[in-house]
């Protein structure tokens, strides 16, 4: 396991995407009315949150993704608010359990203020900032996520992943 895997970031698109969540849409667009947000525990909480470039380790340009989370009773929304980030994901049913697992990852360019709404259960690293200033992200997700924030440490479980940014 101690070749890594190299994931490249690649444009948000609604399709790309929809694996793991929805994008939202115009209220005007009739695919406005076929997705909705979940919170089992009736607890939707709206807040901001940063995450830091030294929160994460850099090989070279690429950035080391070493865990996931994911939180199965809630959607969660995320927007950043002043910077370009970059946000790496993987279907609930993802096991990580041998190197093959890392096939299942995806790695998204998610550029200020583009919004993106992660199905309850999807794995998720970030969004990490590209360069140096941290990420505020407008963050909507379950008040209780504390008890349900379960964790993979990919470093242990599949072997190393780095993101390849895009080009500028």
């Amino acid at each position: 396991m101690d070749k890594p895997f190299v994931l490249t970031a690649t444009p948000l698109t609604a399709s790309a995407w929809a694996p793991f969540g929805w994008l939202p849409v115009a209220d005007t667009d009739s695919a406005d009315a076929n997705q909705g947000l979940e919170f089992a525990w009736s607890d939707p909480h709206l807040n901001v949150i940063t995450h830091s470039a030294d929160e994460i380790s850099r090989v070279g340009q690429s950035l080391v993704c070493d865990r996931l989370y994911r939180h199965s009773t809630h959607t969660q929304a995320l927007t950043p608010i002043n910077v370009d980030s970059v946000l790496v994901v993987a279907p609930l049913s993802a096991e990580f359990s041998s190197p093959a697992d890392r096939e299942q990852l995806q790695a998204f360019f998610l550029p200020k203020f583009a919004t993106v709404v992660l199905h309850a259960g999807t794995w998720h690293w970030g969004p990490f900032p590209l360069g140096a200033e941290p990420v505020n992200l407008l963050n909507l997700q379950g008040r209780g996520y504390e008890r349900d924030n379960d964790c993979v440490d990919l470093s242990l479980a599949t072997g190393p992943v780095e993101v390849s940014l895009p080009s500028p």
